[in-house]
């Protein structure tokens, strides 16, 4: 009757070099003082963590995957998304270098759902996708991933669901403190002056039993400063040319940068269990972070074929189609000394209690609120040699094209503050003259309020053993404000930068320009002494339609039965249940739209739309063989369309020279944006397993998967009524007309399977019994269709391949393992125009992981028993995160080089 319904393992492992776990299912709740009662041998490291996730996904009836901290503060790697994406049919995607959401079974963020303890959380950005370095791996203590839903599963998703979960002080047993602490460098040495290449990593834990254990207590405190520096290459695109034969293409600008980023975060988990007696089990938890990422960015913007640069024909190498060397005449390039500052915090506190009615009856009521707020600010600051086009240098810049970009040569000294200087100069402009420099300023706000009651009743004869049903209910509202702002020099002219502003400079040697002025603009910007700030909204229109808010009501009544039989003289497990789903969706925003006059008018919009929708699902688990298990799920699942997809707001246009048209086809009035009537991504799931385990610690499995796309979202035009937006003049013939909104299309479906192996040494030999490994491969193809008629689309996030293996080593005290991830290319989101995300192509990448430890436990040196050395590698190949364009590898858009990670640090448990 929990949200999810958890496994209370026993993990018994015995001292001879052997282990094996013991195990208990709670089926219900009266089974729970009595499993917390068993007493528990705790093994630490690597065996421990594999050996309790995988009695978690052997003891489930749904199909699931799970990670298992190592010891309390420790999951097994640097991040909860690193250790998700070594599990079978996970993937991520890094940012800043660093894995922070996750793909489940070729399915982008957009279609999973991560909860903590069961409940539905909160997110920073303007979606649903939960950014999981905003929780700290130290203060989690296991994550099971459902593949297969059941109906007592409120958060579902047709990708999957991630249930992050928090130690439970009664079930742990004993008194645990553990300090944790880690240095962190990244070898890219320091590429801006202003932000350090190390950083810590500090986490404390304190576990307690208090009352005749009725009583428990967890505290868990983290905090961390963790950097990254990266070299980053961006080219705009590629548009044909007719400096050569044939028009072939050639890059239409560049933008090389050197990033330092800084990510701090402090964390708090805080529980309280309380059991008083076999009846009456109570469970507060609370969890609290806070996020700061902020980064300094400095580089170049180089215009090129998109800019009056003229390409000299006589220079010109072409090579299938494209322009792999010439010389570009008359550049001139914008010097950027950019910053962004992201700050955001998370808070989430959750009560469950229940209480056994008699011996067949229990109830149970889980009452949750969480709230996110996040605010991002970002600088971009313009300098150059002269301000406009036609002043000062226009320079030459040679170029040969790699597979990671282009490469420069330039005998320009762009480093010299006498001749570069504050002001645009490419001369680019807005209604009030030249652009110096630009502001967004992003505020997100994210509330989220549940509430749930459920009742079980056991079922003593016949297949089904228990009956669960129960009535869940959320009210979330997230909110978007945008503001922004063009800056411009006071003195309207180039500007100097005053010595007390200028650092040591950045190197682009990486593409050939060398030295590049660097100075402090947060400083320089902070002083109000050099710019004039002009409100971006007021002067363009379609900013206005940025900020949003929507609304959700959910009210879920569900029943599932619980299968307990045998089937052909087989134990067979399972369930099987049925979910209503009513919401109730709405959202407010604006419409903007410039008049004949050339005013900007701004309208409140509002609308929404609520609907049911019923998910039935089974799940079920026929033992075939001793430890042997064919899993079968059924399900009809869901996954909510994206919040800025549903906002309300739309950029409008009316043309008055039509305003006697009365042809829907030549109307005076067009718009796009979101659509609050929007309704979410619909599908029936087929799963089908086959899992053998062959110890405690090795199995293998063996998954396809069939999912039935019922619609799928794109944008498409329909018609629009334009009742009520006020015009001046004359009285439009028509008040409709065709608007871009996001809409349900047609669906498609999406397939693969899952191989996954895990081995112990011993299982070949006893001398190898220190030794393990792991390795699964997963296969995803899919076809969405915007209408019947038209062509296939490619997913987000989905990679046809993806590969995950380790090899390790845990005996005598020493803990040894290597890691490998590898995933084919995918279509990813980045980071656009004014922070918009944008779809582009991402190329496959393999990451390579290490680490080695020592647990003092096993030295017989009485003074360091708890203590444990660790050294950590992360990127150990440095692996490049690479975007292209057109199917076409040449066509580089992004290229990122984030160097390797060091970690090295201790624990020690009191």
């Amino acid at each position: 009757m929990s949200p999810f319904k958890p496994s209370v393992l026993t993990l018994a492992l015995v001292a001879a070099g052997m282990s094996a776990v013991a195990y208990a299912a709670e089926e219900n709740a009266p089974q729970q003082d009595e499993a917390q009662t068993v007493e528990v041998i705790e093994v630490r490291g690597i065996r421990r963590s594999l050996a309790a996730a995988q009695a978690e996904k052997m003891d489930n009836t749904s199909i699931v995957e799970a990670i298992s901290a190592e010891d309390i503060g420790k999951l097994p790697d640097n991040s909860i998304a690193e250790s998700l994406a070594r599990l079978p049919g996970l993937t991520t995607q890094r940012l800043n270098g660093r894995a922070n959401v996750v793909s489940i079974r070729g399915l982008a963020p957009d279609f999973t759902t991560a909860t903590l303890n069961g409940r539905e959380q909160v997110t920073v950005n303007e979606n649903r996708g939960v950014e999981f370095d905003q929780y700290p791996s130290e203060l989690i203590n296991s994550a099971v991933v459902y593949k297969t839903p059941d109906a007592s599963v409120m958060a579902q998703a047709i990708g999957g669901t991630v249930d992050l979960q928090t130690v439970r002080p009664l079930a742990h047993g004993e008194r645990t403190i553990v300090v944790n602490g880690r240095y962190e460098e990244n070898d890219m040495d320091q590429l801006n002056p202003d932000v350090d290449n190390t950083g810590y990593r500090f986490s404390f834990s304190y576990i307690d039993q208090f009352m005749d254990d009725t009583l428990g207590v967890a505290l868990g405190l983290s905090s961390m400063s963790s950097p990254s520096q990266f070299e980053r290459t961006h080219i705009w695109g590629y548009p044909e040319t007719g400096a050569a034969e044939g028009n072939p293409l050639v890059m239409g600008g560049y933008k090389p940068y050197v990033q330092s980023s800084e990510l701090e975060r402090d964390g708090l988990m805080a529980v309280i269990e309380f059991a008083p007696n076999d009846r009456l089990h109570s469970v507060l938890d609370v969890f609290y972070t806070d996020f700061q990422d902020n980064y300094s960015l400095r580089g170049a913007e180089i215009p090129l074929a998109w800019s009056a640069a003229q390409l000299d024909p006589n220079s010109v190498v072409v090579e299938d189609g494209l322009v792999t060397e010439g010389t570009f005449n008359g550049v001139k390039p914008l010097i950027r000394n950019d910053y962004e500052d992201r700050d955001a915090d998370l808070a989430a506190v959750g009560w469950n209690i229940s209480y056994i009615l008699s011996d067949l009856w229990s109830a149970e009521a889980d009452l949750s609120y969480s709230k996110a707020n996040s605010q991002t600010f970002s600088l971009e600051s313009y300098s150059g040699i002269g301000r406009g086009y036609d002043e000062g240098l226009q320079d030459t810049f040679d170029f040969v094209m790699t597979n990671e970009g282009a490469i420069f040569n330039t005998n320009t000294n762009y480093a010299d503050p006498a001749l570069v200087q504050l002001g645009n100069p490419q001369g680019w402009g807005f209604a009030n003259g030249i652009q110096d420099g630009f502001i967004n300023d992003i505020e997100l706000e994210d509330e989220l309020a549940a509430f749930r009651l459920s009742a079980a009743r056991i079922i003593e004869s016949g297949a089904i053993s228990q009956v669960e049903f129960g009535v869940n209910y959320t009210n979330r509202e997230k909110t978007k404000d945008y503001q922004a702002a063009y800056l411009q020099l006071k003195d309207n002219a180039a500007t100097p930068v005053p010595s007390e502003y200028l650092l040591p400079s950045v190197d682009l040697g990486f593409i050939g320009i060398g030295d590049l002025l660097s100075f402090d603009s947060r400083a320089l910007y902070n002083s109000g002494n050099f710019y004039n700030e002009f409100d971006a909204l007021q002067l363009d229109a379609w900013r206005q339609t940025k900020s949003w808010s929507v609304k959700e009501e959910v009210m879920t009544p569900y029943v599932k039965a619980d299968i307990l039989t045998e089937l052909w003289d087989l134990p067979l497990k399972g369930n099987v249940g049925v979910q209503g789903v009513y919401t109730d969706q709405s959202s407010d925003g604006y419409g903007t739209y410039v008049d004949e006059n050339g005013g900007i008018q701004v309208v409140p919009l509002s609308g929404g739309s609520d609907y049911w929708e019923i998910l039935p699902s089974l799940n079920l688990s026929l033992e075939v063989a001793d430890s042997q298990y064919v899993r079968l799920g059924i399900a009809r699942t869901l996954a909510r369309a994206r919040m800025d997809q549903m906002n309300a707001s739309l950029e409008l246009s009316y043309n008055a020279d039509k305003v006697d048209s009365t042809d829907i086809e030549d109307s005076p009035w067009g718009g796009s944006g979101g659509n609050p009537e929007l309704e979410p991504w619909m599908a029936w799931q087929y799963d089908l397993s086959y899992e053998n385990y062959f110890s405690d610690t090795s199995y293998f499995a063996a998954a396809i998967y069939y999912k039935d796309l019922e619609n799928y979202i794109f944008q498409q035009q329909t018609i629009g009524d334009f009742t009520g937006i006020p015009v001046a003049g004359e009285e439009p013939a028509l008040r409709e007309g065709y608007v871009s909104i996001w809409q349900n299309g047609q669906g498609g479906y999406i397939w693969g399977g899952e191989l996954t192996l895990s081995v112990t040494g011993d299982l070949l030999h006893d001398a190898l019994s220190g030794f393990g490994a792991s390795v699964n491969y997963s296969y995803t193809d899919s076809e969405v269709k915007e209408t019947s008629d038209s062509e296939p689309l490619e997913l987000p996030g989905l990679s046809e391949d993806v590969i995950n293996s380790s090899v390790y080593y845990e005996d005598y005290g020493f803990q040894v393992r290597v890691s490998a991830r590898y995933r084919s290319e995918f279509l990813g989101e980045v980071s656009g125009l004014s922070l918009a995300r944008d779809k582009r192509y991402v190329d496959a990448e393999t990451l390579v992981d290490a680490q080695i430890g020592y647990d003092f436990s096993y030295s017989g040196i009485a003074a360091l028993e708890g203590l444990t050395l660790l050294i950590q590698g992360l990127n150990l190949t440095d692996e490049p995160f690479k975007t292209y364009e057109n199917g076409d590898k040449r066509l580089v858009r992004d290229y990122q080089s984030y160097g390797r990670t060091i970690l090295v640090g201790g624990s020690y448990t009191f």
